[in-house]
């Protein structure tokens, strides 16, 4: 079986002593835990409203509605990391392969939006933390962002089939971290310019790669090369599958997003309509692309180990690269493709199922219990994430349709449980939790 990406959350600030028992309904936001309030305990804050009468667009006090709608996202999220990784192929088609290729690349683009979510509660929410209370925010950030990129190599060297994308998210976090005072709009406005310009970047700096030997003399000198036996920072930026010079979109959506104030209709409303021209932009405008400009779709399936180069626009069905990257790729809408389409369909799909999973848990309380299990798993996602790779490595991936589906459904199962059970006594899990400890030194900054 070919090569799978992945992803995984983090986890956010919490109490400094051991995991303490918590209230089984004690929600998290964003891709890392962050302990709130229980779903009944706050209500859901008021539209806000500044000088002049003009709505706010921050609120003053997280709902609780909110930030149990964002663990469900990131639950939704882990199992589609999971389909992507031990379920079937996607080629083999039907109402199964259609579900199973929603999952590639979209859930992963799904954790990178909420990562960034995170990194705004964790740094100030609805107002950035200035002075020590913003360094020390900004100490914690940078702590955590080692820590995954020394874990996301620790297991990348297990070799499995999968590509961990922890090192990848933690060198993001140390990209956009500058950024996180900026408002919502401004933040958007970055995230803009940043799918619109970064892939074209990424494109000539893999064509300069390609052509000539001075990735290599950068590999040579660069110490996280030499200590992780990879191609180190140049991977990390620039070839490997979750390259930080395109995935920074992603960040900065969840970060302008983060800012809003999800609690109200209108915005979540709002966020919706984007969510659906960006999904319409991306997708359609590769579909659309590939048609009109000459012998594309004939360059891209020449270029690549799949079969057809038909469900280029959103599938990445395609295949990989051969070699070369040529230029007629730039058209293509395939969740890894790193294209400027790609960005904008993921991060539409990624807007709608946050929209989706707030309102659902906003307006449907009896769902909001049904979905407890769903939303442990993402309280719990990184602990969820690694236990996933371990057992990867340790049984392997199935190759046929219906071994896969069983392992599948193990997987699922298994961390439903497992994170139900943690979560009736504890606020995070363990690895949550251990993240969090590693951040304690940031106390001790001016």
């Amino acid at each position: 079986m070919s090569s799978k990406p992945t992803t995984v959350p983090t986890t956010a600030p919490a109490p400094a002593s051991a995991p303490a028992p918590a209230p089984a309904s004690a929600p998290a936001a964003g891709l890392t835990s962050v302990p709130a309030a229980g779903p009944t305990s706050v209500p859901p804050a008021a539209p806000g409203v500044e000088e002049g009468g003009r709505p706010a667009v921050v609120s003053r006090a997280p709902s609780a509605g909110r930030l149990v709608g964002i663990d469900l996202a990131r639950g939704l999220a882990v199992f589609g990391m999971y389909a992507a990784h031990v379920g079937p192929d996607p080629e083999t088609g039907g109402p199964l392969g259609f579900v199973l290729e929603l999952a590639r690349g979209r859930s992963s683009a799904l954790f990178a939006l909420l990562a960034g979510f995170t990194l705004v509660l964790i740094t100030g929410r609805p107002e950035p933390r200035t002075g020590r209370a913003g360094r020390q925010a900004v100490a914690r950030m940078v702590i955590r962002s080692v820590v995954l990129i020394v874990l996301g190599f620790a297991l990348t060297a297990l070799d499995t089939d999968v590509d961990v994308i922890l090192a990848f998210y933690g060198l993001t976090f140390l990209a956009v971290l500058p950024l996180y005072r900026l408002r919502a709009g401004t933040l958007a406005a970055v995230a803009a310019v940043g799918a619109l310009v970064m892939p074209q970047v990424l494109y000539l700096i893999r064509l300069s790669i390609e052509e000539g030997s001075w990735a290599d003399t950068v590999i040579a000198w660069d110490p996280l090369a030499r200590i992780s036996d990879t191609d180190g920072f140049m991977e990390l930026l620039f070839t490997g599958e979750y390259p930080v010079l395109t995935w920074l979109s992603f960040m900065l959506a969840g970060m302008a997003v983060a800012r809003l104030d999800l609690s109200r209709s209108t915005v979540r409303t709002q966020l919706a309509v984007t969510g659906a021209a960006l999904t319409g932009l991306g997708y359609g405008g590769s579909w659309l692309a590939l048609r009109l400009v000459p012998h594309a779709r004939a360059t891209v399936a020449a270029a690549t180990d799949g079969d057809s180069a038909a469900s280029a626009w959103w599938s990445d069905t395609v295949g990989h690269l051969n070699d070369d990257t040529p230029a007629a790729w730039l058209l293509v809408g395939a969740p890894h493709s790193q294209t400027t389409f790609s960005i904008l369909g993921n991060t539409g799909v990624a807007l709608l199922l946050v929209v989706l999973c707030v309102t659902a848990m906003d307006r449907l309380p009896r769902l909001r219990r049904l979905a407890t299990p769903v939303r442990a798993v993402g309280m719990t996602a990184l602990t969820a994430y690694v236990l996933h790779i371990l057992a990867i490595r340790v049984f392997g991936m199935a190759e046929e349709t219906g071994p896969a589906l069983v392992d599948l459904l193990v997987h699922s199962v298994t961390a439903l449980l497992l994170a139900t059970a943690w979560t009736r006594r504890f606020r995070r899990g363990p690895l949550e939790y251990g993240l969090h400890v590693t951040t304690r030194p940031a106390r001790y900054v001016r």
